[in-house]
C-alpha cells in the first residue's frame, strides 16, 4: 500500500490551505454526517464557544471559513467543536540530549485515513509547521518560537461537550509560547474526548496533560504517554492496542541515562512502539522527531528514506511511503 504525502507552505490562508480542504473535505464531510454531524451543536453554538474559550482563534477560524467552498456544515466540522467520536492511537515521549530536547512520536491510524500534509503557515502571527488532522487541527506540530505539541488518545469512552484534541493542538501552537502558558491554556479549553497532550519547549521543559470532558485536565508529570491515562479504564481498548506494553517500553526507555535522541527514534521504530496492525486500521503511519531548539521535524519509516525540514530550510514537495497489506 503506497500513500502520498506532501509538505506544504503559505502565510495566509490561501492555495495551500485550499489543496488541504479540496483533499480532505469530501471523506471529512462524509464521516462528519454519517456520524451525526447533522446533529452536533448548532454554529451559533459553535462560535460562541470559540469566542468564550479560544477568542484569538475567532477572526482565524472567520478566515478559514471564508477562504474555502463553503457552508454551514463547513464552518461547524472547521470549528471542531463537539464533533463526533474518533480514535488514534499514537504513543510519544520527550527527552534532553547533548543535542537539546527533542519529541519523538508515532502516529498510529489506517493509512488511507491519514492527511498525509506537513504544513507550514503564519496564518496568525506565529510561523507554525505540523501534521494535518481534521484539516483545520494539527496531530502534532511546532512554532516558531519552540513550542511543540502532540496528542495521542486518552483511553477512555466518554465523550461530551468540548473542542476536538486537533483543534487543541492548533490552538497552542498559534497562541503559545512556552511549555508553561500551554499547560495554562489546557487547563481552561474542554477536550470533547480523553487526550493526551505533551507539551515541550526550547528550554527543555516539559509536561503531559491528560484532559477528558468529564473531570479537570490532570497534569501528570510524565515524559512519555500512551493510549490510558491514570489507568486502563477501557479494557478492550487497552487489550487491542497493547497501551499498557508500550508504556512500559517507554518508560524502561527512558530510564537508560545513555539514551539519546537518536536511540528513542529508533525504538519509535521497532515494536512494540510500532503498530503494524494496518488491516485493523491501525498502523503506524509515521514517526515525527521535533528539535525545537534547532527549529527542524524529521519525518521517519523503517527502511524509507526520512524526510527533514526546519524553519530555516523550509522545501514543498511530495513523495509516497510505502506499507504493509
Amino acid at each position: 500500500m503506497n500513500v502520498g504525502f506532501r509538505s506544504l507552505r503559505e502565510q495566509e490562508p490561501g492555495l495551500a490551505w485550499n489543496a488541504v480542504f479540496q483533499a480532505g473535505w469530501p471523506g471529512w464531510r462524509q464521516w462528519f454526517l454519517e456520524r451525526g454531524g447533522a446533529q452536533a451543536p448548532s454554529l451559533v453554538d459553535a462560535a460562541r464557544a470559540v469566542r468564550r474559550f479560544m477568542p484569538e482563534m475567532e477572526g482565524l477560524w472567520s478566515r478559514l471559513v471564508a477562504a474555502v467552498p463553503s457552508d454551514e456544515d463547513v464552518a461547524r466540522f472547521l470549528s471542531f467543536w463537539t464533533p463526533p467520536r474518533y480514535l488514534v492511537h499514537c504513543s510519544q515521549a520527550v527527552l534532553v540530549d547533548d543535542y537539546g530536547p527533542i519529541l519523538v512520536r508515532n502516529y498510529d491510524l489506517a493509512p488511507e485515513l491519514n492527511e498525509g500534509t506537513l504544513l507550514r503557515s503564519r496564518w496568525r502571527s506565529r510561523d507554525v509547521m505540523g501534521m494535518v488532522d481534521g484539516l483545520s487541527g494539527l496531530a502534532d506540530g511546532m512554532n516558531d518560537a519552540g513550542l511543540v505539541v502532540s496528542l495521542t488518545f486518552g483511553g477512555r469512552a466518554v465523550a461530551g461537550r468540548g473542542f476536538g484534541a486537533p483543534m487543541i493542538v492548533r490552538y497552542l501552537l498559534e497562541v503559545c509560547s512556552d511549555t508553561h502558558q500551554a499547560v495554562e491554556a489546557l487547563r481552561s479549553v474542554p477536550c470533547h474526548m480523553a487526550y493526551n497532550v505533551t507539551v515541550l519547549d526550547r528550554q527543555g521543559r516539559w509536561e503531559t496533560v491528560y484532559l477528558s470532558p468529564d473531570r479537570p485536565a490532570i497534569v501528570s508529570g510524565k515524559a512519555f504517554t500512551t493510549n490510558h491515562q491514570l489507568g486502563v479504564e477501557w479494557p478492550r481498548h487497552g487489550r487491542l492496542s497493547r497501551t499498557v506494553q508500550r508504556a512500559e517500553s517507554l518508560e524502561q526507555l527512558l530510564a537508560d541515562p545513555t539514551l539519546d535522541g537518536n536511540g528513542l527514534a529508533a525504538a519509535f521504530l521497532t515494536p512494540p512502539l510500532l503498530a503494524t496492525s494496518y488491516a485493523q486500521g491501525f498502523g503506524t503511519v509515521y514517526t515525527a522527531c521535533y528539535r525545537p531548539a534547532a527549529g527542524a521535524v524529521t519525518l521517519l519509516w523503517p527502511g524509507q528514506a526520512a524526510r527533514h525540514w526546519t524553519f530555516q530550510d523550509y522545501g514543498q514537495i511530495e513523495f509516497q511511503v510505502s506499507y504493509p497489506d
